[in-house]
């Protein structure tokens, strides 16, 4: 007998859903359609999804092509599944399994770069919501070997974004070789990468931290872990501001040598430039945060220098599997904590605004069972 198929789907499902679609790629908008439920296939999983973080990559997708219009976004999703596509294919999973939708919506796991642990350049990678559906919809379909266990304890709005946010910075803050007691400097410290990149810095791998933000920003960086903060509007835009803003990192640091690594989680070429001057001998520049517009070299990567103190420039996407349970399980420890607010479907485009006047601290999360 061969493996029982379990992929007719319940009666009790829906046969077609809500999901928010790009509707005008290259602008703010976005739409709630209604759209078919898909069944899965061998080796698939449907999930029910309950939740989805919002990330700035979501709206860079938004805004660039090639996204076609009616392309189902998001990339941060928690639910639970409710088919299993066959059970042989499926492993250990079980209906009614929490589990996570990532950035990496699936690899094809034989390439050098998956060989590698580096899922995010697999040669033939499937994205969340490029192209592939992603989780701004009430149903999507997984893979089932690439979906994320989410551990009891751990609320499911709370999980979402850490599934895009808090693996990559985990997997940067990894890559980055800085040592426990040692310093590590963080742009963007209040944003939704910064955020957690402070806790799991500070908390979870014991690094001292400078968080880098608008002063809007320094008590919530202030209370996630970090020995210091600089307020970037109290520095001028010009040559003598970077200089000022540079020398009180450098102050900063632990006995004024220059930080161990630079984790760069806002999409800014300004704090790029400064980056390489805040670190000291030894230290790494590690690059996560997009800046948009045209593509402008780090300022500072001078040969010369970079060999006389031995310093180094790291790229870092998101992490792999092993880190995505890493991640949730420093949650499940309290180690991390995701600062979110709660919206419904209907305000994403929303959202999108105010992530582009910079105007959000810590993470939206879209609540999928609210449609207005």
């Amino acid at each position: 007998m061969g493996p029982q198929q379990t992929n007719i789907m319940d009666p009790q499902l829906p046969t077609h859903h809500k999901a928010i679609v790009y509707d005008k790629p290259g602008h703010i908008s976005t739409r709630i359609d209604t759209v078919e439920t898909p069944r899965p296939g061998v080796g698939e999983v449907l999930v029910h999804l309950t939740h989805s973080g919002v990330c700035h990559s979501d709206h860079s997708i938004m805004m660039k092509p090639p996204t076609l219009a009616g392309q189902v976004g998001g990339h941060e999703g928690v639910g639970t599944i409710v088919v299993l596509g066959d059970e042989a294919s499926c492993g250990t999973l079980k209906l009614g399994d929490r589990v996570g939708i990532k950035w990496v919506a699936g690899v094809c796991g034989t390439c050098m770069a998956c060989l590698a642990g580096r899922d995010a350049i697999c040669a033939n990678v499937k994205i969340s919501g490029l192209y592939t559906p992603g989780t701004f919809q009430q149903y999507v379909l997984a893979p089932a070997n690439y979906v994320t266990p989410i551990p009891d304890g751990v609320p499911s709005e709370m999980a979402a974004p850490l599934l895009c946010g808090g693996i990559t910075v985990y997997a940067a803050l990894r890559k980055s070789g800085a040592q426990p007691g040692e310093c590590v400097v963080i742009p963007g410290a209040g944003g939704g990468l910064g955020h957690l990149a402070v806790q799991i810095a500070s908390r979870g791998m014991g690094l001292r931290v400078i968080g880098i933000d608008t002063g809007d920003k320094e008590a919530l960086v202030r209370s996630l872990g970090a020995e210091a903060f600089i307020d970037l509007t109290k520095y001028s835009r010009d040559k003598e501001g970077s200089d000022k803003l540079v020398a009180d990192v450098r102050a900063a640091t632990p006995r004024v040598t220059g930080a161990a690594s630079v984790i760069v989680c806002t999409g800014s070429n300004t704090a790029y430039g400064q980056s390489m001057s805040f670190l000291g001998f030894d230290g790494s520049v590690v690059c996560v945060g997009l800046p948009e517009g045209d593509s402008v070299p780090i300022t500072g990567a001078i040969p010369g220098a970079m060999v006389a103190q031995e310093l180094r420039i790291v790229g870092s996407a998101v992490g792999n599997r092993k880190e995505a349970i890493e991640t949730l399980d420093m949650a499940a420890r309290g180690v991390v904590r995701t600062h979110f607010t709660l919206e419904p479907m209907s305000k994403l485009t929303d959202v999108f605004e105010r992530m582009e006047r910079m105007e959000v601290q810590g993470r939206i999360v879209i609540d999928l069972s609210r449609v207005d």
